[in-house]
């Protein structure tokens, strides 16, 4: 049977083409993925909050496939609006899908918590704009961002064509210097990192997080499911 330990349903950008694949590599044995679209393309503020308005119905349709938790699968569109927008998200497409349900943003700040961060360097592929709304979102729960940097890509399959080797060299080539930082932020789940999470974890002696890896470890916790393999968070239960 597919999925006989957990099916995981993840609604994701149509324009995404990193999480599936990095998710769907790191499943643990009897565990399945299966995933709604929404419509998006430009990774701009409009383009975002339109998006959002088929979140409801890709989880009504992803109960048809009987899973037993569901993620919403995009960093800035789970923080567009603040926090408080994240909860009452997952809140409203745990209703639409009867199963447990969690967002991305609110998956990195679960996974911030677990680690007991406090002061976060973060690395995004966005243009400016969206790392304004990222560092506000992040600065209203509560953590210190001592730096953010982007690399102003705005088409996402653009965003979606960078190899996790430029996740690395993004992160290593400018966290050395944030010597106040408790962990590294590496935002979008259009953004393969995967591969790159504990080479950086050893060569800046710093937790990182990523949007992928904190909405997979989330996901399995709300499937009540256990995996290993992705850096400090996944070991830290």
């Amino acid at each position: 049977m597919t999925g006989w330990r957990a099916r995981l349903g993840l609604i994701v950008p149509s324009s995404n083409t990193a999480a599936e694949i990095e998710f769907d590599e790191y499943a643990p044995e009897g565990v399945s993925i299966h995933t709604a679209r929404m419509p998006l393309e430009s990774v701009t503020v409009g383009a975002l909050d339109a998006m959002s308005d088929r979140a409801l119905e890709c989880a009504e349709l992803l109960a048809h496939a009987d899973v037993d938790a569901i993620a919403y699968v995009c960093t800035t569109g789970s923080l567009l609006h603040g926090p408080g927008f994240d909860a009452e998200l997952e809140k409203e497409l745990a209703s639409a899908a009867d199963c447990p349900a969690v967002a991305t943003a609110l998956s990195v700040d679960r996974a911030l918590e677990a680690l007991g961060v406090e002061r976060i360097a973060v690395r995004t592929p966005y243009i400016g704009e969206l790392n304004d709304r990222k560092r506000e979102y992040f600065e209203a729960a509560g953590y210190e961002v001592v730096s953010i940097e982007g690399r102003g890509i705005e088409e996402n399959v653009a965003i979606g064509a960078l190899a996790p080797e430029d996740a690395y060299r993004q992160v290593r080539g400018s966290v050395a210097a944030d010597t106040h930082a408790d962990a590294v932020f590496v935002s979008c789940t259009n953004y393969r990192t995967f591969p790159a999470i504990e080479p950086l974890e050893d060569d800046l002696g710093l937790a990182v997080v990523t949007s992928n890896g904190a909405t997979l470890w989330d996901a399995y916790r709300a499937a009540g499911v256990t995996s290993e393999g992705l850096g400090r968070l996944f070991e830290s239960g």
